[in-house]
């Protein structure tokens, strides 16, 4: 059986040293402009420290309209690149390998924060999303290629392609947010050619050592579970990409879908072929021995989010397999120790019992 601290190599660039992944966390702690914040570097350089084998910023947006929400990373402008260099540098020489998400909101970018309607495959009644022209497809696809070419030039190993949770790629997968006729809507292979063609611009452009990942959702978003499946294990078949990243919401949760229902929603993806292309999973892993269950069911690696928070050295405190996080709510205290600024730990108070009241928090201590 795999070890949680076994090494493991990509089919590009440089191995990671354990088999933990820091999941890329949304924590509004970036510049307006999207430009780098100590608080940022701060956050991201402690979990470096703390001993993940690959370190993940949060989603970096690669159009100005593409952003998701206030403070967010921003790789869509030359502006970007002292920062995006400053934090790169740093974990290198910490010891981690590096990777940025690239992201675009889409139909979730909110107007007030755009200063325009958000923008989709096609018109959303519900978010005011206008369809994007054939032209503004090929833009956006050229866009994530570009912030791909621009991660490289700041120094990291690596980016991974946001192509979860309902934001633009993610759309464009979904036969229920994507109804276009062109060649980017209709069937799945259509739906599909958006994240297709800029893994193909990424592999052309950027060196060859690139480390080049995508994350997935399996359900929700109006996706399929068949379907995703499918598109799964044609990434993992063709070997374009080296890493595959699926964000399960829970690691022990069975599907949505009532013919998936035999096995645990993570089955229906350790189980395709690999060619050597790295499986991945998300979703409430708080624990060495949830992390190793992952591992022992055909999974190459974790990603940890909340455990992270919790704890920026989790996988040193990992070590002892019987670890187990601190018990939520925790202070803000606590969260200020681990490297959150204010501004992050404001935005985890709206994680239902993850942050304690102050009064409570005060007690406490």
């Amino acid at each position: 059986m795999t070890s949680l601290f076994e090494p493991m190599s990509f089919l590009r660039g440089p191995a990671m040293k354990n088999r933990m992944m820091l999941a890329p966390l949304t924590n509004q702690q970036s510049h307006a402009d999207g430009t780098l914040s100590d608080d940022e570097f701060h956050w991201l350089v402690k979990r470096v420290e703390g001993g993940f084998g690959l370190t993940m910023t949060c989603a970096a947006h690669v159009q100005q309209v593409g952003q998701g929400f206030p403070g967010q990373l921003g790789i869509w402008d030359d502006k970007h690149l002292p920062g995006l260099s400053r934090l790169a540098e740093a974990i290198r020489t910490n010891g981690s390998t590096s990777s940025v998400q690239l992201h675009h909101a889409g139909l979730r970018s909110p107007a007030d924060l755009v200063g325009t309607s958000p923008v989709a495959p096609s018109d959303d009644a519900e978010s005011g999303a206008r369809a994007l022209t054939t032209a503004e497809v090929e833009k956006l696809r050229d866009d994530f290629i570009a912030a791909a070419l621009r991660a490289e030039k700041a120094g990291f190993d690596g980016v991974e392609l946001h192509g979860a949770h309902g934001y633009i790629l993610c759309a464009f997968l979904s036969p229920g947010t994507n109804r276009r006729d062109d060649r980017y809507g209709g069937n799945p292979e259509n739906r599909a050619r958006l994240l297709d063609e800029i893994i193909d611009g990424v592999r052309a452009i950027c060196r060859a050592d690139f480390t080049l990942g995508v994350r997935l959702s399996p359900e929700r978003f109006g996706l399929m579970l068949g379907e995703q499946r499918e598109l799964a294990a044609r990434l993992l078949r063709e070997g374009k990409i080296d890493y595959l990243d699926m964000s399960l919401w829970d690691v022990f949760k069975q599907p949505n879908e009532a013919e998936f229902q035999a096995r645990p929603l993570m089955g229906w993806f350790t189980d395709l072929p690999r060619q050597n292309v790295r499986l991945g999973v998300a979703g409430k892993i708080m624990t060495p021995k949830d992390a190793q269950h992952c591992l022992d069911a055909g999974c190459d690696y974790v990603l940890i989010g909340r455990g992270a928070i919790l704890h920026h050295d989790w996988p040193k405190l990992a070590e002892n397999p019987d670890f187990v996080p601190i018990a939520r709510p925790v202070s803000r205290a606590w969260l200020r120790k681990e490297g959150l600024s204010d501004t992050f730990i404001g935005y985890m108070n709206n994680w239902k019992g993850f942050v304690a009241e102050d009064d409570v928090a005060e007690a406490a201590e």
